[in-house]
């Protein structure tokens, strides 16, 4: 099978050889079977993602010697994709409002627990408030999120049997539910990553989505919100995240050191990939990537 698999970085910062890593991962994936590798830019956050980073790791990427289809989809400028998505979970009942803040949802909840992200579980407090100020507020334009109300979601046929295929181990099942009502629309950001995501692979035909295992737990909503709204299951395949000599995971806001600064520095292409497949314990890269 011709897999089509994707790159999805946000530019908040510099490329690292996380990124490297990653990508190899899903070019590997694409070259290996025939198929097409995919460049999507994930810049919802508007608030810390930049135009220069964009412009940055588009550069950053050909210097690697990786190609891709164009043009490339750049999420903010299909927002209106993500409000039809919303309009409809909307209009089936599955979304409603929280005007909760973040110190709200702390203070109230009596015995806080967390989903399988490390995200604390939203007690469901806006979702049992009485439709009449409900309305006066939103009459009013007072901030708010829009969640998904789980409940009813797993009331639909076959939601709560789902699994995704992950790639060399099989079937995986799922519990959205341990999630709960989780925000797919926020004041500030007007579609949230879970959202997006699974609506962007079903529209670029993605076919095996490679990416962290911290992510991992996520597929479980990711299916869910598949399963809701009729699109295509990609197949899934979980690296593991590169690290720095204390155990960290390399992150841009921890000071990782960019592709950008190593090219700076002198590095060859052919270098920094070395670099990325020893940290990353990868012998080999297809043919057509880079000169190593």
């Amino acid at each position: 099978m011709k897999e089509i698999t994707r790159f999805a970085p946000s530019p908040t910062g510099h490329l690292h050889l996380g990124h490297v890593a990653s990508a190899l991962h899903g070019w590997r994936a694409a070259a290996e079977s025939g198929g097409t590798f995919v460049l999507r830019v994930e810049d919802i956050d508007t608030v810390r993602c930049r135009p220069g980073f964009i412009i940055d790791l588009y550069a950053d990427l050909e210097w690697l010697g990786l190609s891709w289809p164009r043009p490339v989809r750049q999420q903010s400028r299909h927002m209106d994709d993500y409000r039809r998505v919303l309009d409809s979970l909307d209009a089936r009942g599955l979304l409603y409002p929280c005007f909760c803040t973040r110190r709200d949802i702390t203070e109230s909840a009596a015995a806080p627990h967390h989903a399988p992200d490390g995200t604390m579980v939203y007690p469901g407090t806006c979702r049992h408030m009485d439709p009449g100020r409900r309305a006066a507020l939103l009459a009013a334009g007072t901030p708010h999120a829009l969640r998904l109300d789980m409940a009813r979601a797993l009331e639909l046929p076959g939601a709560r049997t789902l699994a995704w295929d992950e790639a060399g181990h099989g079937p995986q099942p799922c519990d959205p539910a341990a999630f709960g009502d989780v925000v797919l629309a926020r004041k500030d950001v007007a579609a949230s990553y879970h959202l997006c995501v699974t609506h962007d692979d079903a529209v670029q035909g993605v076919t095996l989505v490679t990416r962290g295992v911290d992510l991992r737990p996520a597929t479980a909503l990711h299916r869910l919100l598949q399963h809701i709204m009729g699109w295509p299951v990609p197949r899934y395949s979980h690296h593991a995240l590169l690290c720095d000599g204390t155990g960290r995971r390399l992150a841009k806001r921890d000071g990782a050191v960019s592709i950008r600064a190593m090219r700076d520095a002198g590095m060859t292409p052919a270098q920094v990939w070395r670099a990325a497949m020893a940290a990353d314990h990868i012998s080999a890269v297809p043919s057509g990537v880079g000169s190593l």
